[in-house]
């Protein structure tokens, strides 16, 4: 059984993920910060964590990681101000990537978007700047760490049916993926030791995800 901890754990690919999880036979911890969402996230099956990851210090994360064997961070800010996106998108994330090193978690998997990167070549004055810098350093860190990392970086999220299949891969262009198959790709590398230390942008396709990782 792999004891596995996901942040932002109401969010749409979180709550499709953490019952994949809990079916192969995982435990699952969804960290929320509204304990209005804790039904939801019982629901799926995995047990509720209410804390801020906006407000807690790196230890503070640390002692809330320990024990787990991975992290999936699946949490955003979700637009609004570019303060919070930093805060939330950037600086939360990094100091979670800090505190599962220190905790001793060895795998990260990190829920990013196709063509995220220092070179993002989103404008200055774009609304999507923010976030696209905000990424950018945290994956970068997430990269520069010690730990077992896996990026995922889904095209344009769709509320589509599943298909079980993607398309990645040298040459691949930006296209649009299914927020439920995205959660079958997270689910299928934390299971995939050969998906450590990749990037791995992806869309929907035709090919079996086991497959295509």
């Amino acid at each position: 059984m792999t004891r596995i901890l996901i942040i932002g754990g109401h969010g749409k690919i979180a709550l499709l993920l953490a019952p994949l999880l809990i079916a192969r036979g995982d435990e699952v911890t969804s960290l929320i910060r509204n304990p209005a969402h804790e039904d939801d996230v019982a629901a799926t099956g995995a047990t509720p964590l209410v804390a801020d990851i906006e407000q807690l210090a790196t230890p503070d994360l640390s002692g809330l990681f320990a024990g787990q064997d991975a992290i999936v961070w699946s949490a955003g800010a979700g637009g609004g101000s570019p303060e919070r996106t930093y805060a939330v998108d950037r600086d939360a994330a990094i100091r979670a990537i800090d505190a599962a090193t220190g905790a001793g978690v060895p795998r990260f998997v990190m829920v990013s978007y196709f063509g995220a990167g220092l070179e993002h070549g989103v404008p200055h004055d774009n609304s999507f700047f923010a976030y696209a810098e905000a990424k950018a350093a945290a994956d970068a860190h997430l990269e520069a760490s010690t730990l077992a990392w896996t990026i995922l970086a889904p095209s344009t999220l769709t509320d589509d049916p599943a298909t079980g299949a993607i398309e990645t891969g040298e040459g691949v262009t930006s296209d649009s993926v299914s927020r439920t198959d995205v959660a079958y790709v997270a689910a299928a590398v934390l299971a995939n030791d050969a998906t450590v230390g990749r990037v791995i942008p992806f869309n929907g396709g035709s090919t079996p995800i086991k497959d295509a990782l």
